[in-house]
């Protein structure tokens, strides 16, 4: 797990933006209690933004976009590898009526 302070320095971003990313939902940190705490994909979701931001000139409605289909595609990734490890361990099923 991330320090707020060690997320701050590898993104090389504010605090302020930090809240405001947290706020919009585009970063949801895993641990909140005692102390905020980040894992390495909210470090990379970080970078990301940040890159969007600053290099691409991406909006934020851009950015809710971008991060809506980023999540969208890991979610079917995930689904797909799920059904292929079913299929590989021969549990397909078939409807009998």
């Amino acid at each position: 797990m991330i320090s707020v302070q060690e997320f701050l320095i590898r993104t090389r971003i504010e605090q302020h933006l930090l809240e405001t990313w947290i706020e919009a939902g585009w970063l949801v940190p895993p641990q909140t209690e005692p102390e905020l705490m980040f894992a390495d994909v909210d470090l990379a979701r970080a970078q990301l933004i940040r890159d969007l931001r600053d290099d691409f000139g991406v909006n934020d409605e851009g950015i809710s976009v971008v991060l809506h289909l980023i999540d969208q595609m890991h979610g079917l990734r995930r689904s797909m590898q799920g059904l292929l490890e079913e299929m590989r361990a021969g549990g397909t099923r078939t409807d009998q009526h």
